[in-house]
C-alpha cells in the first residue's frame, strides 16, 4: 500500500494512491484525511503553485503542479471536523534550453 506522499518536504499519509502516466509525464491523485488542528498548514501548503512530489513507496519524484482538487467538507475550522481531500498533481514538462 502506497500510504505516504511527501510534498515540498511535508509528509502526507493517504488513504489512497493511483499513479498514472499521461502523454509521458506522471499523474499521481491522492485521497487523504485532514482534521480541523492540520486544516490551516495543509491549506497553506495546498495554494503553492509547484511542488516537489515524492512518493517514496514508489521510489517517485517529480516536480508538478495542482490540476484537479476537492474536498468533501469546507468548515475545517471547526474544532472536531474532518474533510476528505482528493488532489492530482500532474508532472511539469521539462523546459528546453
Amino acid at each position: 500500500m502506497n500510504n505516504e506522499i511527501r510534498l515540498n518536504g511535508t509528509s502526507i499519509k493517504v488513504k489512497s494512491l493511483n499513479h498514472d502516466v499521461a502523454g509521458g509525464l506522471h499523474k499521481i491523485t491522492v485521497v487523504f484525511n485532514v482534521n480541523s488542528e492540520e486544516y490551516h498548514d495543509i491549506a497553506v501548503l495546498l495554494y503553492e503553485k509547484s511542488f516537489q512530489v515524492s512518493v517514496p513507496s514508489l521510489q517517485l519524484a517529480f516536480t508538478g503542479e495542482i490540476v484537479h482538487y476537492y474536498t468533501s467538507l469546507t468548515n475545517l475550522y471547526e474544532k472536531g471536523n474532518v474533510g476528505e481531500y482528493t488532489v492530482t498533481f500532474l508532472e511539469k514538462e521539462q523546459e528546453t534550453q
